[in-house]
């Protein structure tokens, strides 16, 4: 039974930084490209970063570039998502997935079979 489990959220101010990590079992992590969601209420779920199987290629929503910082540690069977200068917009449950593929990071939703039950993060001004 493949398990995610998020960790890492909580409530910061307006400049603040978090790390979130998510743990996978169930599955050999390193044959997976691994990704990270959110969803803000009201608003659909979306992409904000993810990372192939040996961490070699990643990809950035526009709105986390430069701010954000994913990676993975194979051996932990954890992918990492470091967040600086976070903003209020940033508040959302993150959610973090497991590719269907190895070596292309998917930015549609449907791609990732496996996910996490979400960790809130909360940006305040």
């Amino acid at each position: 039974q493949v398990q995610l489990v998020e960790s890492g959220g909580g409530s910061v101010q307006t400049g603040g930084s978090l790390r979130l990590a998510c743990t996978a079992s169930g599955l050999i992590f390193s044959l997976h490209a691994m990704g990270w969601f959110r969803q803000a209420p009201g608003k659909e779920r979306e992409f904000v970063a993810g990372i192939t199987w040996n961490g070699g290629g990643t990809a950035y929503a526009d709105s986390v570039k430069g701010r954000f910082t994913i990676s993975r540690d194979n051996a932990k069977n954890t992918v990492y998502l470091q967040m600086n200068t976070l903003k209020p917009e940033d508040t959302a449950v993150y959610y973090c997935a497991s590719s269907n593929s190895a070596t292309v990071v998917d930015t549609r939703s449907h791609d990732y079979p496996y996910w996490g039950q979400g960790t809130q993060v909360t940006v305040s001004s």
